[in-house]
């Protein structure tokens, strides 16, 4: 058993040292085996179950989730700091460092007109901040592990602000439909099919990006009502005493239709 007080309520203080405690000698064998590796997968999956808690607007359950995303952040700082190389301060004094760097209107003397001048700012100071000399190194900073609808959207929109975009949301459309004529004939040759496929997303975003549609929330969507009109064909051929199995598929496409309109 560790040497820790037990108490009714805990501060950040005590969160730092029930973690290091885990890890140490004498703590749990699991969390003493972790790596950043290991664990890479569980932050990824916390931090999506605290955006599930904000999209069902569920305080209780974010408050939770925040914690499991702070124990994730604390747990690879603390990894870090037994090799050497920094500490949960360091990751602390970094971050305060850069908000302060990156808001001089609010911390220095500089001025701005609104909220669009302000993300101005922030894009010159952050290519600034990190030495990105030049648009193709501000691409290539987008982060690979994003959902692939987000990257695309960043690039793009990083793109667009070095003035490379089209002018229009028809002229986005109309390069959806190109890139759709060529992912038929790609199937059809049965060369490319996956290169032309990307392309037709990636054009796909850029209509999105026009219509000011985050591509993410607007395929989550279409997912559910997918799932949506599949229940209701299910439930038809239940309440036959059917299964989908045993209807044929244009029996499938037509009850498909019936929920489509209803």
């Amino acid at each position: 058993m560790v040497n820790f007080d037990l108490k009714s309520h805990y501060d950040y203080q005590d969160l730092l040292q029930i973690i290091h405690l885990l890890r140490s000698p004498g703590g749990c064998p699991w969390d003493q085996e972790q790596d950043h590796h290991s664990i890479r997968r569980g932050f990824l999956e916390e931090t999506y179950e605290a955006v599930e808690a904000i999209d069902r607007e569920d305080t209780a359950l974010l408050r939770e989730e925040l914690g499991d995303v702070l124990m994730q952040v604390i747990f690879h700082a603390d990894i870090e700091s037994d090799a050497g190389r920094f500490t949960m301060d360091d990751v602390v004094d970094q971050v305060a460092k850069k908000l302060i760097f990156r808001h001089p209107h609010v911390f220095g003397s500089t001025q701005v007109s609104g909220t669009d001048q302000v993300l101005v700012n922030w894009d010159k100071l952050k290519r600034q901040e990190k030495g990105q000399a030049t648009v193709t190194q501000t691409l290539d900073s987008v982060a690979r592990t994003l959902p692939q609808l987000w990257r695309a959207e960043k690039i793009q929109s990083k793109a667009a602000k070095a003035g490379f975009d089209w002018p229009d949301i028809a002229s986005a459309l109309d390069k959806l439909e190109e890139e759709t004529a060529e992912l038929r004939q790609a199937v059809e040759t049965g060369d490319g099919v996956e290169e032309e496929l990307g392309d037709v997303l990636f054009a796909a975003v850029k209509v999105a990006r026009f219509s000011g549609i985050d591509p993410e929330t607007a395929l989550s969507g279409t997912c559910e009502k997918f799932i949506r009109r599949f229940q209701a064909v299910e439930d038809a051929l239940l309440a036959q005493g059917r299964t989908m199995e045993d209807a044929s598929l244009a029996e499938l496409t037509e009850l498909w239709d019936q929920a489509k309109r209803s």
